[in-house]
């Protein structure tokens, strides 16, 4: 079934964190700069509501990359797939999460997919609402809903830091506006993405998240659907094929769990119809990926016979 205690983990922690000095801490966002490189610690959460954890649970991180999975979900639940699909891919891509290229050479010049920077903005764009507070309060009170924590809030300090340094995610937005895929004042919708970027909370949080994905969107606690299962299923897909960058395909073979990644170093995994996984672990590799959370990740999967392949 999976791990049974939480010293038990912390050996798997412990093995995952010496691989730490071969990171590097995100200090292109200047908030996520201050982070402690060895951190690292991971909550695991089941359908019975048992969760193990190890390492420093209480540390709070901003879902970054995370968010796109969930503001992805609302906005299928608020729009439709069709319409969705109108706007951004389904496709797996090659390239950098912040690249450009790919939308001058297709056309249309509609990002390959949501997990993309430029997908996400699309995807924020399409969050129904009035103004940018109304849009941004009812994806925080999803993400209370998934986390079942009614605390969650975002940093600001972060969301500013990223504000400040949003400028290849402005090109995006402008390139996009031209060929009028996104249609609102560019300012606002980074504004919006970039608070949603900085939602935090601590890895017990994110594994509850995962787990309401593992489980085809039910509430593991209630038992009510919070968001439809082919929903869930559309996130779960992505999470395989584009959740973790351009080394997704790498991850599908030596970890095999739909799971989605963030650039402040947060993984939320989402192993179907068993368990949550929330893990934090600050440096980087060279693909933007927890370097930690990713080498746990492989020991878990190896040890419990995690992969769904």
């Amino acid at each position: 079934m999976g791990c049974q205690s939480n010293d038990e983990l912390k050996v798997f922690v412990d093995e995952a964190r010496t691989v730490t000095k071969h990171g590097k801490v995100a200090n292109y966002i200047p908030a996520l700069g201050k982070a402690d490189p060895d951190d690292l610690s991971i909550a695991v959460h089941y359908p019975n509501g048992k969760c193990f954890s190890a390492g420093d649970i209480e540390v709070k991180i901003t879902l970054q990359s995370i968010s796109k999975v969930i503001a992805l979900a609302l906005v299928l639940m608020d729009r439709g797939r069709d319409e969705v699909f109108k706007r951004v891919g389904m496709e797996p891509t090659g390239d950098p999460f912040n690249s450009i290229a790919k939308l001058e050479t297709m056309a249309p010049a509609k990002p390959l997919n949501p997990m993309i920077n430029a997908g996400a903005l699309v995807v924020t764009h399409l969050i129904k609402g009035g103004t940018v507070d109304e849009r941004f309060g009812r994806l925080v009170d999803f993400v209370r809903g998934l986390a079942g924590d009614s605390a969650i809030s975002f940093s600001e300090e972060v969301a500013r830091s990223e504000l400040e340094t949003a400028n290849l995610n402005r090109s995006l937005c402008y390139f996009l506006k031209q060929h009028q895929i996104i249609e609102e004042d560019v300012e606002h919708l980074l504004d919006l993405y970039t608070k949603q970027c900085a939602i935090e909370m601590d890895c017990l949080g994110l594994a509850r998240i995962g787990l309401v994905f593992a489980l085809n969107g039910m509430d593991p606690e209630s038992g009510k659907q919070i968001m439809p299962v082919d929903v869930a299923r559309i996130c779960k897909t992505f999470m395989v094929t584009c959740g973790m960058y351009n080394a997704s395909g790498e991850f599908a073979i030596k970890v095999g769990i739909p799971a989605k990644s963030g650039v402040s170093g947060g993984i939320m995994g989402a192993v179907p119809g068993k368990a949550g996984i929330g893990i934090f672990g600050p440096a980087l590799d060279e693909k933007g990926n927890s370097i930690a959370g990713i080498k746990l990740l492989e020991l878990l999967s190896k040890h419990y016979k995690l992969s769904m392949f």
